[in-house]
């Protein structure tokens, strides 16, 4: 299936996004650990969060399937690993081809049964919960952060609690720490000790009622939307300006541009507001999720960019800096990597192509260049329906707020 977007004249518009992924995963393991009653409300309704819901609930010997949702493959294998029964745990072909070595070895080293099913380092993984006994482990500090917070949130489970030891630089340290904030919320003590090091005491989560807030990274490409547009006021409920997420650094990046927010109780208004700076640079180490946005943003801008940071890209649902150099090359634009964690451009143009922007599989890859029709007049997506991964109302999203969208062969 293929897509073509043409944008409105002006936007005037408010648009409920949805409920944070980053949040109601995390959440849903913690209040599993809890096993309390209270429900969590404002609970994701993207695909990854669907996933780990049906996991959750899975029984003893069963398979479960958590398709392209690489977060939930994460959080679910150190889960399962306190959590009696024998389950096998797998995903899509690419899922299959995620590394997860590095907490496997974690959860074993700290007592965990689990075994590889096909490749080593790989899913598909079969998981005997069982007790874990030891209490320290070293990782390397520039692992993604879901391996660190997927064993920071079974620490409070294990007889002796869980101190980790991270060596080197330690990238998307906000993640962590958001980790660390929704762990204390159900009553658990989780601390830096010190730059390196972290500590969760033996203390059982408590239950307790959870509203999940909006999720700053699907603000990203109403912002792109902002900057794109010649008159555009639009509004965001559901966003705190004191956020757990990383991404609200998007409001930050997003002023050198030329956005301005407007911060209300509990809401954000968008409005353009300035000259875009000439050059960006930026160190996305700790919000790799903005990344796209902000390639297809500056260039279709005409800034030139570098940009740091970027070594977990290439592990996500597709290797994105490789898709960001393919793809934008077809709107004209030649960008360049290096030391394979830097994306940038330097004004080098190309050619034009026609063809349409191919997704991967990959949402972000979807949402990132959908805005660009502002720019450029129209745009061409294949697989549009990859949004669901974190966003399944963003096609409608985008008709409410005046864009047209038609199906094509």
């Amino acid at each position: 299936m293929k897509i073509r977007i043409t944008p409105p004249e002006r936007i005037d518009a408010t648009i409920q996004l949805p409920a944070s992924k980053s949040i109601s995963n995390r959440a849903l393991i913690i209040h599993a650990l809890s096993k309390g009653d209270h429900s969590l409300e404002n609970l994701s309704d993207c695909d990854d969060t669907q996933v780990m819901i049906r996991a959750l609930h899975a029984q003893p010997g069963e398979t479960i399937d958590i398709m392209a949702a690489g977060t939930a493959m994460r959080f679910l294998t150190a889960y399962l690993s306190v959590t009696p029964g024998d389950r096998i745990i797998t995903g899509t072909e690419r899922m299959q081809q995620r590394p997860i070595e590095v907490l496997v070895n974690a959860l074993r080293e700290l007592g965990a049964h689990i075994d590889y099913i096909a490749h080593e380092g790989f899913p598909p993984l079969r998981i005997q919960g069982t007790t874990l006994t030891k209490s320290h482990i070293t990782l390397p500090g520039n692992v993604s952060s879901q391996y660190i917070s997927a064993l920071l949130m079974i620490g409070p489970t294990l007889e002796k609690g869980l101190k980790i030891t991270l060596t080197g630089d330690i990238i998307s340290r906000p993640y962590i720490n958001l980790t660390l904030q929704l762990m204390k919320d159900f009553g658990a003590k989780a601390e830096w000790l010190n730059e390196h090091e972290l500590q969760v005491e033996p203390q059982l989560y408590f239950s307790t009622p959870f509203y999940v807030e909006s999720d700053w990274s699907a603000s990203s490409y109403w912002y792109q939307i902002a900057v794109f547009s010649k008159e555009a006021t639009i509004t965001l409920p559901g966003l705190f300006e004191k956020s757990y997420q990383g991404d609200s650094q998007v409001a930050h990046i997003f002023r050198s541009l030329g956005v301005e927010t407007i911060y209300g109780d509990k809401t954000i208004t968008l409005r353009k507001n300035g000259n875009p700076t000439g050059r960006l640079e930026y160190d996305f180490i700790n919000q790799p999720d903005l990344a796209q946005t902000f390639v297809v943003t500056c260039a279709l801008l005409g800034i030139p960019f570098r940009f740091s940071g970027l070594q977990s890209l290439k592990i996500k649902e597709t290797d994105r800096i490789a898709a960001l150099i393919k793809e934008m090359r077809k709107l004209g634009y030649v960008l360049h990597e290096a030391e394979g964690s830097i994306l940038y451009w330097d004004n080098e143009r190309c050619e034009k192509s026609d063809e349409a922007i191919d997704t991967y599989e990959d949402h972000r890859m979807a949402m990132a260049f959908a805005p660009a029709c502002l720019v450029l007049g129209e745009i061409r997506i294949n697989n549009p329906h990859v949004v669901t991964k974190s966003y399944p109302r963003y096609w409608k999203d985008l008709q409410k707020a005046g864009f047209i969208i038609k199906e094509e062969e």
